[in-house]
C-alpha cells in the first residue's frame, strides 16, 4: 500500500461507520486492489491508537474483530444524551449468564443445580435472542437436554476478545 495517510483515513472511517466490530479480513476486503496485509492493518490499527491518546475514543479488540468506542470515564455526560436508561437485569438472569459463562458447556440442569432454583426458561431465551448464548449440542444423557455456551456477540459486548478475560470467580462472587 503506498499511500499509509489514506490508508489510515480508510480504515478509520471504516471503524467508525460500522455498527458491528471489523475483522482484519474485513478491512482488507475494503480494497479492490493493493489489499493491504494483516500486520500493515494492525500498525495502523496501533497508529491511530497512539494519535487518539488525548481523544475520548480509542480502537479496541474484541473477539470479533476491532471498534472504535468512547474511552471509559465519560458515562456521566454521554447518559445525558443518550436518554435511554440504562439496562437493568435481574440477579437470576446474571447468574444464569455467569454460570454459562464459567461452566460451559452447561445444561439448563446443571445450572438449575448451581444456583438451587429453577430457570426461568425466558432468561434462557433472552440470553439466546441477546446472541450472547447458543446451543452447541446435546448432552448424551436421557432426554438429550441442550448444552449451552457463550457467543462471540457475549464476548464483544463485555469488551473481551476470549473466555480468558473473564474475571476471577472470586471478584464475581463480591459482586
Amino acid at each position: 500500500m503506498k499511500n499509509v495517510g489514506n490508508l489510515e483515513l480508510i480504515i478509520e472511517s471504516a471503524l467508525m461507520a460500522s455498527n458491528e466490530p471489523l475483522s482484519l479480513q474485513d478491512i482488507a476486503n475494503l480494497f479492490d486492489t493493493n489489499k493491504p496485509s494483516k500486520n500493515q492493518i494492525k500498525k495502523v490499527i496501533d497508529d491511530l491508537n497512539k494519535s487518539f491518546a488525548k481523544r475520548s475514543f480509542e480502537i479496541i479488540q474484541v473477539a470479533t474483530g476491532y471498534r472504535i468506542q468512547v474511552k471509559t470515564g465519560y458515562d456521566e455526560w454521554l447518559s445525558k444524551i443518550n436518554k435511554q436508561s440504562s439496562t437493568r437485569y435481574s440477579k437470576a438472569f446474571l447468574e444464569t449468564l455467569v454460570i454459562i459463562a464459567y461452566k460451559q458447556p452447561v445444561t439448563r440442569g446443571d445450572i438449575e443445580g448451581i444456583r438451587g432454583v429453577a430457570v426461568n426458561p425466558q432468561i434462557i431465551r433472552n440470553l439466546i435472542e441477546f446472541e450472547w448464548v447458543k446451543v452447541v449440542g446435546h448432552k448424551e444423557t436421557p432426554g438429550k437436554p441442550e448444552l449451552l455456551a457463550t457467543t462471540k456477540k457475549f464476548l464483544d459486548y463485555f469488551n473481551m476478545t476470549s473466555l480468558s478475560e473473564l474475571p476471577p470467580p472470586e471478584e464475581i462472587e463480591a459482586i
